[in-house]
Order: structure tokens, then C-alpha cells, then sequence
């Protein structure tokens, strides 16, 4: 076994190695960029050694600067998690020439399945079923239209270098195929330096299911069932699960059985993931799934697959890259329970699932494990106030759940969700509570376009409860009484020389502005009126921002963060999030928000279609912004003359940087 390893990658999955290099006694060493100096990871590890500037080409992906400090620190292996340089073979040559151990696959396991064409062919060979499509290597548009047309709509366009949702296109239209293609070759160009694509049949009513596979450097492979990672959104998975619903015995070994086939085929060792995409229309069935990918490392998800098999993969890796047997054997694994992972994001639902970034000024989670095993299991790279930075994935943390079976495991996702609080930046929370929450999905009807067909009602924001308000609103007067304090004038917070008199608070509630009149009646008691309501409060001090409430006949506990014009209510399963109005010294332009485009968040002009003088209809497409890996387009917001175009293609913007002027068509 090693006795020091270099985690090559940061945040959740470098805390995640570490925990458990950390109980076999092994030393890691983190890298960090600029913008990572002081961040979890780096915290946790044994040292740590400067990489680079922030960016991540300009750091985490320097293979030389890597294998340079691992050599400096002594390492004798990399760990290289997932994302970065975890799946790219010639950095797997360039370590393994340096002397050291890459804890992962063979470069040429990596490159047989880094091609998704190539693979495809590869996995026809070893009698694996593949989905219909042209996987050629004729990337002339009009010829791919042409097996398009052939395949027969809706097809799917992916990047074959591509994963994580990036380089793909779902093109249900024929008219729709030439700028779909032009997309997913930028976005797999940028992402991956590869603008070759690949055309798939799509299936209407698909479900995602992958296989965990291991495998070791004497033969032996073996699989760890399946994984359902059905809920996604634009391709990239939200919830997933393990098992499957509703998973016949015979498909689970039929697929179990092609995912070790595509293993031994490429020799693999290590941990590794095949994914298929089966026709979830009538039932599981042994003829319905067909191979997508291979991914040649360890997955975001893999924390699902150890609650129900009881092992620990990260383990299993280093044993199996220090030149260990395999530890386990296929006829010993069993399911044990039922488990769910949750991928809390920072990004805006209501907006369009945009990255979000901001300080995490308060951050909670319900008790549990870290990076270990439980029924609990909060896996995050991130502490309370740490940024989410444009630089990086927006990840906050995974919620992992663990149960005796379905139903129980669904119902404490949706408990640990509604217990979790985080200020400071927008996230999808309430999405997946929602989520957890959906009819369809509790009964085990998953498929990928669940969240499409029901967005609306997963993303509709609830309105603010009327005790949460006034609780914002008493806490924004600043006049929520400490403990008793040995100072009395500590004990005067809220005290008035002149009787009850009403004090006014302004708030921002459900985009609109409410006045607020509270009396303060004692130091703990309020009578809060607003619109057409009144409510009398009690709020009991508790320390750490919690109190005890009480209203009518109920009483409950809520914890309050208020932070300079925001105020976080948390209560009753439910985040609330107030603003404090500031006042409006300039003269608005009703017609301004429709005259400007405006950058939604920090990132990168890939592609600009606007020029001076331009007419425009509302809708039109004129620029495409990268952040966070993923592209976001920017459209005319009315009919229109492009005034002025203030960004050029390259340039970095930050959040809410005007980057197009619009002026009205002449009449």
C-alpha cells in the first residue's frame, strides 16, 4: 500500500479521497489554485502545494506541475477524482513515466472508451447492445443531417469526447439540426479541444441506469449493481439512486453481465461505470437497454453504490492500484437497502437553473457522516463562509441518504433537505425538496424527461408564510431580544421612551415591496401588521440565531440569518429569503430593463451574432456565455436595433455587466 499519495483535483472529491486515505494511514498532499488557497480540502490534507493562477487550465490541468510536486513531495501515486484530468490518458502515460502509480485505469482502457464512436464500435465487437446512430468519422453537416434524416427524429447530437451534459443536443425538429450541431461542436471544441460529433436515436421515454463496475490488475472484474440516475435536467443528473425501481432480477444480471464484458474487453482496472439508456415504456425488459458510455473513473454518485453494497470504493481503488486482488467476489455482493443521493447546486431555479456564485455567509446541514458511510452522509467541499467562485462546479454539497428500503430512504431525502440552510447564495433547494416530493417519482415512475413535463410545478416559488414574514420583519428592525444579558442595557434591545408606538420595516417579499408595522409589546412579544394581516409573536431567544415561536395555538423553532439587506427565515421545513429595499436615488427608465441585455452571471463570450446597427425580433440569439462549464445563451428580450455591442468574443464579464444596448425600430 502507498504510503503518500497527491489528490490532483479539489473541493468535494479531494476531501472525499482524503477521508479515506486518512484511515488507511496514508499521507495526501492537495494542490490548490489562487482561488482555492484556503479552501476545505487544502485544510484537510497532510500539506499542500500552490498550483497556479485560478483558472483551470491555468492549474488543475498542468499535468507537468502535478507529477513535478507529486515527485517534490514525495507521492508515489495520484489519485485523479473525477472531471479534470481524470480520463485523459496522456497525463496517465506522463505519471506512470515519472516513476509514479495513476490510481485509476490504464491509459489505453481510457483511450478505448474516451472516443464515443470508437467505443461504441469497440462494445459491438464484445456483443454489448448499442443504440442506433452513425458513430463515423465524416463530420461534414450535410452528411450528418443526412443520418438524421435516416435514424429518424428526435435525435440526440454528442460530443463524442463529451460527458456531464456537455456537447449534447436533443434535436426533435429537422430545421433545428444545423445550429444544434454548430452548438455541440463548440461546446465539446471548448470543453474537451474534440468538435466531432456523434448522432443517436433518442429514446422518448428513457431512463438512465448505470453499472459500477470494478475491476483489477490480475482478470478479475466484478459488478456492483445498478444506479438509476433518471431525474436529470439537461443532462446533468439531480437525484440519483440505488437501486433501480422496479428492477426485474434477470435484466439487473443481463446488465450486470454487459457492463463486466465491456470491462474485460479493455482489460480494466479500477473503478468504472457503464451507462445505459433503456426504454422505460413498457416495463425493464433484458432486450431494452443499450450502451451510452463508458466513464473511466469514479462517479459523482458513487456514495449510493457504497451505501447499498457496505464497501468503500475510494479503498477498493487504492488496493486495487497498489497491485492488490480485487477484495471482493460477484457471488458475495449483495443489495442491502435503499439509497439516494441529492446534488445541491448553487444556481437559480426560478432563472433558468443558472450558476449561481456568492458567499455561503450561513451554512448548516442536519447531523451525519462525511464522506463515510451512514444513514446521513453530507459530502461537501465547501464550510460556511467559503465562496462559490465562477471559476469552478457549483456544487455545494451531496445529501446521501440511506434506508431499509424505498419509501423510507425518499422520506428522510426530503427530512435532510428541509434541514439543510445555506445563505449567501442562490441554490436549487427547494427544487429538490420539490423533487423529492413528486407523486410520479415516489411511486418509482422515473424517466429523463420527468423534470421537463413537470418543471413548472417543481419550479414554482411558494408564497412566504405569514409567521416566517413577520419573524423577517421583526428581525430586519433589529429588535429580537438576546439571552438576559449582565448588562442591562443589553436587555433594553427594542425599548421606546414613548409608549407602543409602531416602528415601519420595508421589505421585500415575493418580488414585491411590503411595509411592515410592528409593535413591540414586551422584549419578547410583537404584534406585526402588513396588507390585510396581523399576527401577534412570541420569540424566545435560544441562542445561535434560533428561537422558539409561538403564534395562536402553534409553536415551533425557526433560525434567522440577516446579514446586511438579506434576512434568511428557517422554518418549518422551509427557507424564506427576505430583502431589505434600499432607496432609489436616480431616475428609472421604465423601458431600461427591455433596452439592455444583460451577462446573468461571470463568464465568457464564446460566440457574439450581434453587430451595430443589427434589426432584431425578440428571441434572437445573440450571444453565448460560458460559465461554470456550461453555455448559456443570451436573447434579443424584444423587437429591435442593436444600439451598441459592448463585448467582443473572448472577453470575461462579470454578473449583470451590460454587454448589448438595444434602441426601439423606427416607426
Amino acid at each position: 500500500m502507498f504510503n503518500k499519495i497527491l489528490i490532483a483535483n479539489r473541493g468535494e472529491i479531494a476531501c472525499r479521497v482524503i477521508t479515506t486515505a486518512k484511515r488507511l494511514g496514508i499521507r495526501t498532499v492537495a494542490v490548490f489554485s489562487d482561488a482555492d488557497a484556503r479552501a476545505k480540502h487544502v485544510a484537510l490534507s497532510d500539506e499542500a502545494y500552490h498550483i497556479g493562477p485560478s483558472a483551470v487550465n491555468e492549474s488543475y490541468l498542468l499535468g507537468d506541475k502535478l507529477i513535478e510536486i507529486a515527485l517534490k513531495s514525495g507521492a508515489q501515486a495520484i489519485h485523479p477524482g473525477y472531471g479534470f484530468l481524470s480520463e485523459n490518458p496522456e497525463f496517465v502515460d506522463a505519471v506512470e513515466a515519472a516513476g509514479l502509480t495513476f490510481i485509476g485505469p490504464s491509459s489505453s482502457a481510457i483511450r478505448a472508451m474516451g472516443l464515443k464512436d470508437a467505443a461504441k464500435v469497440l462494445m459491438i465487437e464484445a456483443g454489448v447492445p448499442v443504440v442506433p446512430g452513425y458513430h463515423g468519422e465524416n463530420q461534414d453537416p450535410v452528411f450528418l443531417a443526412a443520418e438524421a434524416d435516416k435514424i429518424g427524429y428526435p435525435v440526440l447530437i454528442k460530443a463524442r469526447a463529451g460527458g456531464g451534459g456537455k456537447g449534447m443536443r436533443l434535436v426533435e425538429d429537422p430545421k433545428d439540426f444545423a445550429a444544434s450541431l454548430e452548438g455541440a461542436q463548440r461546446e465539446g471544441l471548448n470543453s474537451f479541444g474534440d468538435a466531432s460529433c456523434l448522432i443517436e436515436k433518442y429514446i422518448t421515454q428513457p431512463r438512465h441506469i448505470e453499472i459500477q463496475v470494478f475491476g483489477d490488475n490480475h482478470g478479475n472484474a466484478v459488478h456492483l449493481f445498478e444506479r438509476d440516475c433518471s431525474l436529470q435536467r439537461r443532462h446533468q443528473k439531480v437525484i440519483e439512486e440505488a437501486p433501480a425501481p422496479d428492477m426485474p432480477d434477470d435484466v439487473r444480471a443481463a446488465m450486470g453481465a454487459a457492463a463486466i464484458n465491456a470491462a474485460k474487453a479493455i482489460n480494466y482496472s479500477g473503478a468504472g461505470t457503464v451507462e445505459f439508456i433503456v426504454d422505460g415504456s413498457d416495463g425493464l425488459r433484458a432486450d431494452g437497454f443499450w450502451f451510452m458510455e463508458m466513464n473511466t473513473r469514479l462517479q459523482v454518485e458513487h456514495p449510493v453504490s457504497e451505501a447499498i453494497t457496505g464497501l468503500d470504493f475510494v479503498e477498493l481503488q487504492l488496493r486495487v492500484a497498489a497491485g492488490e486482488v480485487l477484495p471482493v467476489k460477484q457471488e458475495a455482493l449483495s443489495i442491502k437497502g435503499w439509497s439516494f443521493e441529492a446534488r445541491l447546486y448553487a444556481e437559480d431555479v426560478p432563472g433558468g437553473f443558472l450558476p449561481s456564485t456568492g458567499t455561503l455567509d450561513h451554512l448548516q446541514f442536519p447531523a451525519g457522516s462525511a464522506f463515510e458511510k451512514g444513514a446521513v452522509r453530507i459530502d461537501s467541499g465547501v464550510r460556511e463562509g467559503d465562496e462559490i467562485s465562477p471559476f469552478y462546479d457549483p456544487m455545494i454539497a451531496k445529501v446521501i441518504v440511506h434506508g431499509d428500503d424505498r419509501a423510507s430512504a425518499l422520506n428522510a431525502l426530503t427530512t435532510v433537505l428541509q434541514d439543510c440552510q445555506i445563505s449567501g447564495s442562490t441554490t436549487n433547494l427547494d427544487f429538490l425538496v420539490a423533487l423529492s416530493r413528486h407523486a410520479g417519482f415516489s411511486n418509482g415512475e422515473v424517466d429523463t424527461n420527468l423534470i421537463a413535463r413537470d418543471l413548472t410545478a417543481l419550479t414554482a416559488v411558494a408564497p412566504s408564510s405569514e409567521p416566517a414574514t413577520a419573524l423577517a420583519a421583526v428581525a430586519a428592525l433589529g429588535v429580537l431580544a438576546p439571552q438576559p444579558a449582565d448588562d442591562p442595557w443589553v436587555n433594553l434591545v427594542g425599548w421606546q421612551q414613548w409608549g407602543t408606538e409602531p416602528r415601519r420595516q420595508a421589505l421585500i417579499v415575493n418580488d414585491q415591496e411590503v411595509t411592515f408595522n410592528v409593535t413591540i409589546l414586551s422584549p419578547t412579544t410583537f404584534e406585526v401588521s402588513w396588507s390585510d394581516a396581523t399576527l401577534g409573536l412570541e420569540v424566545i431567544d435560544l441562542g445561535e440565531g434560533r428561537y422558539d415561536i409561538a403564534y395562536d395555538d402553534y409553536r415551533g423553532r425557526a433560525t434567522v440569518f440577516a446579514q446586511g439587506d438579506d434576512v434568511s427565515v428557517f422554518m418549518d421545513g422551509k427557507t424564506e429569503r427576505y430583502t431589505i429595499p434600499q432607496p432609489n436615488f436616480g431616475a428609472g427608465d421604465d423601458d431600461a430593463s427591455s433596452s439592455v441585455i444583460l451577462s446573468p452571471m461571470p463568464g465568457s463570450i464564446t460566440k457574439l451574432d450581434a453587430v451595430a446597427g443589427q434589426t432584431v425580433a425578440a428571441g434572437d440569439a445573440l450571444i453565448v456565455i460560458e460559465a461554470m462549464k456550461m453555455e448559456h445563451t443570451l436573447a434579443a428580450p424584444r423587437d429591435g436595433v442593436i444600439a451598441e455591442v459592448l463585448v467582443e468574443q473572448g472577453d470575461q464579464v462579470d454578473a449583470g455587466a451590460v454587454v448589448i444596448r438595444l434602441e426601439l425600430l423606427d416607426e
